[in-house]
C-alpha cells in the first residue's frame, strides 16, 4: 500500500514540475519578445534602517535557464521511478532531488549576493548528501572531497558579502555597470571568479567532479552534468560586465583551457563508463569558462543549455546500462549492446553525436559557432591550440566509447539477460532525446536576434572537421589496440601515469595538502603532547611522586634500623665537628 501511494506521489512531484516548467516557458518566450525585465523586492523586515529584502529578477536568461532545470529534474524524479525502484529510502532520494531543485530556483533568480549565497550553500549540502547516498567508504570519501572543495567556493562568497557591505545593499546588479574601475569592485570580481571555479571544478579545484560519481546516476544527470557544475557559470555570466577588463579573466581563460585540455586527455584512459562521462562534462565546463573569459557570455549561455540536455540523456542511458550488467561499470566487460538494447542505444549515439558537434544536433550549433569566434578572435597560438586539441579529444574518447560499448564483442558472463523494456526510463530518455535534437536550433533562433556571418580562410574554416576526423580515427584504433600498447612511447618519459591521473590532482588535492601537515602533527604529537609536556607534567609529575613515596615507604617499613643507623651518622657527625 505504501509504495502504491508513494508512485501516485512521484507522479504528483512529476506534473507538479511540468508544470512550473510549461509557465517558465511561456513566460520567457513573452519576455524574449518584449525584452522585459522584471524587478521584484519583498521586504521582510525593517528595523532601525536596516531592511532584510527578498528580490527575485526575472528576465529571458533566468527563465531560460529555470525552464531547462525544471525539464531535466522532472525527467530525473521519473526515470528515478525505475532507477531506484528497488531502494528502501526512495521518498527520502526524491525529496533531496525536490531541496536540490529548489536551491538552484533561488540561485537563478536571485540579484541579491546574500540570496545567491543560500541557494549555492544549498547546492552544496545537498550534493554532498546526494553523493554519501550510498553509504560506504568510497562515497564517503568522495562526499568530503566534493564538500570541501565547495567549501572553498562558499568562503569567498562570504567575503564578496562581507566586501558589498561598503556600497550599501547587496543587489549586485545595480552595480556591474558604473563600477567597473573600482578597485573593490575588482576585489569582488576575483572572489566570484574563485567561487565559480571551485564549483565548475576548474584546475586546481577539478579533482571532485569524478569522485562525485559515487552518486545514484539520476543524480549525475541532473546535479553533476547540467544543473550544479554550470551553477559557477552561471554566476559568472550574471557578473559578467563587471569583470571583463579583470587581469584574473586573462588567468581563467589559461586554466579553463588547461582544464578542458586535461578532461580530455584523460577521458581517454579512463575505463569506468560514468567517470568518462563526468571528465566530459568537465571539458565541456573548460569549454563554457573559456568562451565566457573572452566576453561572449550569451555563447556561454547557449552552450550550457544545449550542454544539458545531451549529457543528463547520456548519463541516463549509462545508468540503464549500468543497470543491464549487474552495476558493473567497467567499459571492458561490456560491448555488443546495439544488438540487445537498440533504444538506449539510439539513445546514446545520438547524445555522443550531439557532444561531438555532429552538424544539426544540439551540440553542433554552439561548439561551431564557439570554434569560428575563436579562429576569428585575435588570441595567441596557444589558446587557439588547446580550443582545437580539445575538440578534437571529444571526438577521440567519444568513438573509443561508443568502440567499446556497440561494437565489441560482449564480455561479462556467458549467460545474460539484457532487455530494453523498462519504458518508464525510455519515456524520460526519449523527452530528452528530442531536446538533444532540436534545442540546439530553436536557441540559436532564439537567443540570437540577427545570425553571425563568420567569414574564415577555407582552411580555418574546416578546422572542426580536420580535428574531429583524426580524433575519431585515433579513438578507432584505440579501441582496437591492447592495453599497453598506447603507452609504450609515453612510458620511456613515465608520462602515462601523469596523464592518466588527472595531471595528479586528485593526490595533491587530498594526500598532497594533508600528507606534510599531518606527518608534522604527528611529530609535534609525539615530542610535544606525548613528550616534553608529559615529563613536566603529568605523567613526570606521577614519576617523581611515586619515586618519593616509594623511598618514604621503604623508611617507613624499616623505621628501627634506619632509626639506629641516622643515631650513629648523628654522633659520628658530632664527635667529627666537636674535634
Amino acid at each position: 500500500m505504501y509504495m502504491y501511494n508513494f508512485s501516485h506521489s512521484i507522479f504528483f512531484f512529476f506534473f507538479y514540475i511540468k508544470m512550473f516548467y510549461n509557465m517558465s516557458t511561456i513566460m520567457m518566450i513573452y519576455f524574449i519578445m518584449n525584452n522585459l525585465v522584471i524587478f521584484l523586492e519583498w521586504e521582510v523586515i525593517s528595523f532601525n534602517s536596516v531592511n532584510i529584502v527578498i528580490s527575485i529578477l526575472l528576465d529571458w536568461m533566468s527563465l531560460l535557464f529555470m525552464m531547462f532545470v525544471f525539464l531535466i529534474s522532472s525527467v530525473v524524479i521519473f526515470y528515478s521511478k525505475s532507477y531506484m525502484s528497488s531502494d528502501l529510502n526512495l521518498s527520502r532520494f526524491i525529496i533531496l532531488v525536490l531541496l536540490f531543485v529548489t536551491s538552484m530556483m533561488l540561485l537563478i533568480i536571485s540579484p541579491n549576493i546574500i540570496s545567491i549565497l543560500l541557494g549555492w550553500d544549498g547546492l552544496g549540502l545537498v550534493s554532498y548528501l546526494l553523493v554519501i547516498y550510498y553509504q560506504n567508504l568510497k562515497s564517503y570519501n568522495a562526499g568530503m572531497l566534493t564538500a570541501l572543495s565547495n567549501r572553498i567556493g562558499d568562503v569567498f562568497i562570504l567575503m564578496v558579502i562581507s566586501w558589498m557591505m561598503n556600497y550599501g545593499s547587496w543587489n549586485y546588479i545595480f552595480y556591474l555597470e558604473f563600477m567597473n574601475n573600482d578597485w573593490e569592485m575588482k576585489m569582488i570580481s576575483t572572489m566570484i571568479i574563485m567561487a565559480a571555479m571551485t564549483k565548475s571544478a576548474q584546475i586546481p579545484f577539478s579533482s571532485w567532479l569524478p569522485a562525485a560519481m559515487a552518486a545514484p546516476t539520476p543524480v549525475s544527470a541532473l546535479v553533476h552534468s547540467s544543473t550544479l557544475v554550470t551553477a559557477g557559470v552561471y554566476l559568472l555570466i550574471r557578473f559578467n560586465m563587471m569583470l571583463l577588463d579583470t587581469f584574473f579573466l586573462k588567468v581563467l581563460l589559461l586554466l579553463s583551457g588547461l582544464t578542458m585540455f586535461m578532461a580530455g586527455i584523460s577521458a581517454n584512459y579512463e575505463f569506468d563508463l560514468k567517470k568518462i562521462i563526468a571528465l566530459s562534462t568537465l571539458s565541456q565546463l573548460g569549454l563554457m569558462m573559456s568562451i565566457l573569459s573572452m566576453g561572449l557570455p550569451d555563447l556561454a549561455f547557449f552552450h550550457l543549455l544545449t550542454h544539458a540536455m545531451f549529457k543528463a540523456l547520456l548519463f541516463m542511458c549509462a545508468g540503464v546500462i549500468i543497470h543491464m550488467m549487474n552495476d558493473m561499470q567497467d567499459i571492458r566487460f561490456m560491448g555488443g549492446m546495439s544488438m540487445y538494447i537498440p533504444l538506449t542505444s539510439l539513445c546514446m549515439n545520438i547524445s555522443n553525436m550531439a557532444l561531438c558537434g555532429i552538424p544539426f544536433l544540439a551540440g553542433f550549433y554552439s561548439k561551431d559557432l564557439i570554434l569560428d569566434l575563436v579562429s576569428f578572435s585575435n588570441l595567441n597560438l596557444m589558446i587557439f591550440f588547446l580550443y582545437y586539441v580539445s575538440t578534437g579529444l571529444t571526438m577521440f574518447y567519444s568513438v573509443r566509447l561508443v568502440m567499446y560499448l556497440m561494437v565489441n564483442d560482449y564480455n561479462l558472463m556467458s549467460i545474460y539477460n539484457l532487455y530494453d523494456e523498462d519504458f518508464t526510463m525510455l519515456k524520460s530518455m526519449f523527452v530528452l532525446l528530442s531536446m538533444s535534437i532540436i534545442s540546439g536550433s530553436f536557441l540559436s533562433w532564439m537567443i540570437f536576434y540577427y545570425p553571425y556571418m563568420i567569414y574564415l580562410p577555407f582552411n580555418l574554416k574546416m578546422m572542426v572537421i580536420y580535428v574531429s576526423l583524426i580524433g575519431a580515427f585515433l579513438g578507432y584504433l584505440v579501441s582496437n589496440m591492447q592495453i599497453y600498447s598506447v603507452n609504450k612511447f609515453l612510458m620511456v618519459y613515465n608520462m602515462s601515469n601523469f596523464l592518466c591521473m588527472m595531471w595528479f590532482m586528485p593526490s595533491l588535492s587530498t594526500y598532497g595538502l594533508s600528507y606534510k601537515i599531518l606527518n608534522f602533527s604527528q611529530v609535534l604529537l609525539k615530542t610535544i603532547d606525548m613528550g616534553w609536556s608529559e615529563v613536566y607534567s603529568g605523567w613526570g609529575l606521577i614519576s617523581i611522586i611515586k619515586k618519593y613515596s616509594v623511598f618514604y615507604n621503604f623508611y617507613q617499613m624499616n623505621n628501627l634500623s634506619i632509626y639506629l643507623f641516622s643515631f650513629m651518622l648523628w654522633i659520628m657527625i658530632s664527635l667529627l665537628m666537636l674535634i
